[in-house]
């Protein structure tokens, strides 16, 4: 039987285990039977409560104290045992029929930039007929600095080309986007990843900067060379978003083709069906809300 879900991934504190709390609430809210999918053997105490648990196979505490690991050793160990024995995953999933799934992983960016058990075990749900969307939050105050921001766009190219998922990449916690210092540009340049050699121009002219200088036009002719990689917004506290983000996702993953939900809005379905994406729907919201932040 085909079932559909996310896998939900991004750098630590990107707001992962957030997003899948509030995204189990909206989907609930419109009619989906969700299970919630923790595949991170170190989270300890999320907040959600989730269907299916990986550490009820395995933790990175046992391991660390069972083969004297680090953190980093031990949490790559569990995934590559989870991949081993990654029956026992799809076994408790097949406990959840009709369900939609939303996957929480480990925020270590090696698992998707070169390490293979996630892929591969993304692979083998495929042959379950696991209909999935990649979801990749990056947290949007690295708009505010560009040297982050030009490595938040190489991860993500790099993630999408490792995993080979429909993929949705996401500016989370964008209320907080100008915390840490006023954006040089409007959000629409994030967003859709623009002419990045303006961005360029605002790095900072010292000669420490200048060292990386030639590295740093090479990696924005990479993400540009590809023209993969554009964002969403989101505040997972702002329904309109999560609508936004929620047909992105069904797009991506299929979902949009056969529904079953109450309340279902048979004109967005439609819409996003035949890629008319409305400007307005996907970051006029949180535009806004950052006149709403420079006014105040």
């Amino acid at each position: 039987m085909v079932a559909f879900g996310q896998v939900v991934l991004g750098p630590p504190g990107s707001g992962k285990s957030t997003y899948c709390k509030g995204m189990h609430e909206f989907l609930t809210g419109t009619g989906r039977k969700v299970a919630i999918v923790n595949l991170d053997p170190g989270n300890e105490n999320p907040p959600f409560t989730a269907e299916v648990d990986i550490r009820d196979l395995i933790t990175i505490e046992d391991s660390m104290a069972e083969f004297k690991l680090g953190p980093n050793g031990a949490l790559m160990y569990c995934m590559e045992f989870i991949e081993k024995n990654f029956d026992w995953v799809l076994n408790q999933l097949a406990k959840f029929p009709k369900h939609y799934f939303l996957f929480d992983l480990p925020g270590q960016v090696e698992l998707y930039t070169h390490h293979c058990s996630v892929k591969n075990m993304v692979e083998l749900m495929a042959k379950k007929d696991f209909r999935l969307c990649a979801v990749n939050l990056v947290d949007s105050h690295y708009c505010s600095d560009a040297g982050k921001f030009i490595s938040a766009l190489l991860v993500s190219l790099t993630t999408m080309l490792q995993l080979a998922l429909p993929h949705i990449n996401i500016l989370s916690k964008i209320d907080l986007a100008q915390k840490y210092g006023k954006l040089e540009f409007g959000l629409d340049y994030y967003m859709d990843v623009m002419d990045l050699n303006f961005l360029l121009d605002t790095i900072p002219d010292d000669p420490f900067m200048c060292k990386f200088a030639k590295l740093n036009e090479a990696l924005v002719g990479i993400v540009q060379d590809y023209s993969l990689v554009s964002f969403y917004p989101l505040d997972v506290e702002k329904k309109e978003m999560m609508f936004t983000v929620r047909s992105a996702i069904d797009k991506a993953n299929g979902y949009v083709f056969g529904v079953d939900e109450k309340n279902f809005d048979m004109v967005a379905a439609m819409s996003f069906a035949v890629g008319a994406d409305f400007e307005y729907a996907r970051v006029g919201m949180a535009r806004e809300m950052m006149d709403e932040t420079d006014e105040s």
